[in-house]
């Protein structure tokens, strides 16, 4: 078979949309094989989110401008999960009406631990102490809700480095990887 300059093009292309059509169909099976599993990042499905996403916007914005929250805590580790919320207003004058609710989960898996109701002093949150079922990252979903006002946050607890960092300020920022690096 002679495959002169004007005659390998053809066969170039069918392999090449040969080719790509493979891809496809392993990327559709290695995908199907997956362990995915839908976000519950504001603590609902990803279609009540979709339908809400302007409400929940608005309130973040309304919450930022009035309220003030930190996250501490008094012990991480697999034995001992003590969460701790500061929240205040803009003045710093600390609120005692605010509720919480908190839900420890893993990424991986169907384990989640909901935090019971705090003890309140000064503006401080204090939950009981919870064991962990296994070392490692887990995420922190927490919906605080003051008066007519809500937030939701996403945080990560490490256990093997004992920190709280709120994973989309890490992305940002970065604080996370220049304190690795300055340690």
């Amino acid at each position: 078979m002679n495959l002169s300059s004007g005659r390998i093009w053809p066969y170039t292309i069918s392999f090449l949309i040969i080719l790509v059509f493979g891809f496809c169909v392993a990327t559709v099976i290695v995908t199907s094989n997956a362990d995915i599993q839908e976000s519950d990042f504001n603590m609902d499905t990803y279609q009540e989110v979709n339908i809400n996403i302007n409400e929940i916007i608005e309130n973040k914005i309304s919450f930022n401008q009035k309220y003030k929250v930190e996250f501490s805590s008094d012990s991480l580790s697999v034995d001992d999960t003590t969460l701790k919320f500061i929240v205040q207003d803009l003045n710093l004058k600390p609120i005692d009406n605010a509720k919480f609710n908190v839900i420890l989960n893993r990424s991986m898996g169907d384990i989640k631990i909901n935090l019971e109701k705090p003890t309140v002093d000064n503006g401080i949150y204090r939950f009981k102490s919870v064991k962990l079922t296994h070392e490692g990252v887990w995420n922190i979903l927490v919906r605080v809700d003051i008066a007519d006002n809500y937030r939701y946050y996403n945080l990560k607890v490490d256990t093997r480095t004992q920190e709280i960092f709120d994973k989309f300020k890490v992305l940002k920022v970065g604080d996370r990887v220049k304190k690795l690096l300055h340690n």
